[in-house]
């Protein structure tokens, strides 16, 4: 709970919001030329999983009622030599991706904050 006593969940504009800033984000992401190394040969079935598991994994630490059935960030990316620089495409995206939403100051530097707190269980050194 935040200053109002709104979630993150909430002030995001709950569920639809984040199902549309992943409808927004993973195309980026797959297009990219060195991220899309990540998604090359997965089927689309694989594809739409990761999806909902994103968007899961962002209502439910965002606040919302969603249940986040996936492993752990450390589990789920270990292996896969997500580099400082992987990373750093990645924000970009991220931001063009908040930059379409024209999100809200307050609530950008609250989802940015809770990605970078996630890297160090993603990037490996």
């Amino acid at each position: 709970m935040l200053d109002g006593g709104e979630t993150l969940y909430a002030r995001l504009g709950g569920y639809d919001a984040i199902s549309a800033v992943a409808d927004n984000l993973l195309p980026r992401l797959m297009g990219d030329d060195q991220l899309g190394r990540f998604w090359a040969h997965r089927g689309d079935d694989g594809i739409a999983r990761e999806k909902q598991l994103l968007i899961d994994f962002l209502a439910h630490n965002a606040g919302g009622p969603m249940y986040y059935t996936g492993r752990n960030m450390t589990l789920a990316h270990k292996g896969m030599r997500i580099s400082e620089s992987d990373w750093s495409r990645f924000l970009g995206h991220l931001n063009n991706t908040l930059d379409h939403f024209n999100l809200g100051e307050a609530e950008r530097n609250d989802v940015l904050g809770f990605i970078e707190s996630t890297k160090s269980e993603i990037v490996e050194a």
